[in-house]
């Protein structure tokens, strides 16, 4: 039988490691060379004919051996399914018998042959299919019991490298022992095995039994069947699943589930029959499936890989796109050339309207009345206005303004004439703001000036601001003549 390497058992190769692998590689090629493997030569079914054929090379006589797997199918739950062992005839290598087992059960299979129990392999829970109405194989209303009992403790539990006391009544009238009970464990799909017996002794409560160090990993299905002289099984079986426990008993021999297909070929496992195929043995391992697999999976894992790959490099795309940032005056591309800013967002000079509108809103006071400034009203709007130095309006606007009040003799109106009224205006302060250019070097300024800015910075041609007229001389204080004599 092959030992199952497990990947924890690999250990650093030392200088005398690789003669000791050679070593034992030469020791399992004969039983390579003697491995075989089952096959269901018949679909099983109630009460019919069940044929199990063996291929390969093993050393007869083979044997097979039935067990109930799973709850039983009928009303009341009556169980009707024993333990059945057949044993081949001489020499062959095919064996036909009668499945007692009713429609839709489930059932183990091991085969053996003379070099130990289950050398060639454990099926996975097959199933009896339906099709036949045959049941005079097994009685519907009677449960089977075994030819004695056995027991464990911890009750009815395993755990993986712990101590378990497997035990029996050996002087029990009603269900007695012949011979010495024997005891194997059978792995579904996996490996089965003869449970090692140690010391018998006694022990109150628990009659006469033996400790037992479960050398089975946590997880693993596990048949216990107990049996004595009149065969195996002959004691019924217990179901367990190993619980988690120290790792201290377990090695590379340490009985495990089989990797790949279960032994037996092809058979079905369900009640519409589905099932299961290949073929294997604890002793035999399938090669060109493992190599398939590894090659299925490795092309597997990178188509996947190059799918993810797309996947993230087109969320990557997408994701740069919504970042992109949107200009929503210019339709056009970002890495364009044209460094020069858009039309939109060239500066255009601030035009304010003609003053003579503006001032055409001030005094309604006819001219020459006793208001000052000879019926100009100041105006409570106080905003800048912008005067052209070139306009008749302005200059006259402006020397209004130095003018200062005017003369009311000197306007030789009355009243009672009547003459074109006058423009008026609307007095304003007139500021320069210094961005409009340099004042030029001894100019006086009368009064401040507000004008609007200039824009000097961005024109291509530096345009020089107007000139404002110099101011009127002021006139001459009159001096009064000297009396006369």
């Amino acid at each position: 039988m092959v030992p199952r390497v497990e990947p924890s058992s690999f250990r650093p190769a030392t200088p005398t490691r690789p003669l000791m692998l050679a070593l034992a590689a030469l020791a399992v090629l004969p039983s390579l060379a003697n491995a075989y493997s089952f096959s269901f030569g018949s679909t099983p079914q109630q009460c019919q004919n069940l044929t199990i054929d063996i291929t390969g090379t093993g050393q007869p006589p083979y044997s097979v051996l039935l067990i109930p797997f799973g709850p039983s199918t009928l009303p009341n739950n009556v169980e009707v399914r024993k333990i059945t062992q057949v044993n081949f005839t001489g020499d062959a290598t095919s064996a036909s018998f009668q499945l007692k087992y009713p429609t839709d059960s489930q059932f183990v299979l091991v085969v053996s042959d003379a070099t130990g129990f289950g050398s060639g392999g454990t099926s996975v829970a097959a199933t009896v299919q339906g099709g036949s109405n045959d049941s005079s194989c097994f009685d519907a209303s009677t449960n089977v019991a075994p030819l004695f009992d056995f027991s464990v403790f911890p009750n009815n539990q395993l755990v993986q490298c712990a101590t378990t006391r497997v035990w029996w009544q050996p002087d029990n009238a009603s269900m007695p022992v012949f011979g010495t009970p024997q005891f194997h464990g059978v792995i579904p799909g996996g490996q089965s095995f003869t449970v090692p017996e140690g010391p018998l002794s006694t022990v109150v409560g628990e009659g006469l039994g033996f400790n037992w160090t479960v050398p089975v990993r946590t997880g693993t299905t596990v048949l216990l069947l107990g049996g004595d002289d009149r065969g195996i099984g002959t004691a019924g079986s217990g179901f367990y699943i190993v619980a988690q426990g120290s790792n201290s008993c377990l090695n590379t021999t340490s009985p495990s589930s089989t990797p790949g297909s279960p032994a037996g070929g092809s058979y079905p496992t369900t009640t519409n029959g589905a099932g299961t195929g290949g073929s294997s043995s604890g002793s035999h391992t399938n090669v060109g499936a493992i190599v398939g697999g590894v090659i299925g999976g490795v092309v597997g894992a990178l188509t996947l890989g190059l799918i993810l790959f797309f996947i993230q490099r087109r969320r990557v795309q997408q994701h740069a796109e919504k970042e992109r940032p949107v200009d929503l005056l210019q339709d056009h591309d970002r890495e364009s050339d044209d460094a020069h800013p858009p039309q939109y967002y060239e500066p255009e000079p601030f035009l304010v309207p003609d003053p003579t509108a503006a001032s055409s809103a001030g005094s309604t006071a006819p001219y020459g009345s006793s208001t000052p400034y000879g019926g100009l009203r100041p105006s409570v709007d106080r905003r800048a206005s912008h005067i052209s130095g070139t306009t008749a309006e302005g200059s006259s606007a402006a020397a209004f303004l130095r003018a200062g009040t005017p003369d009311m003799s000197a306007s030789g109106s009355s009243g009672t004439r009547k003459s074109p009224a006058p423009p008026t205006f609307r007095p304003v302060n007139i500021i320069q703001h210094d961005d409009a250019g340099p004042q030029e070097q001894g100019q006086e300024e009368p009064e401040t000036i507000e004008l609007p800015p200039a824009y000097t910075n961005i024109r291509r041609a530096e345009v020089p601001p107007p000139e404002s007229p110099p101011p009127e001389p002021e006139p001459a204080p009159r001096v009064p003549s000297p009396p006369l004599a």
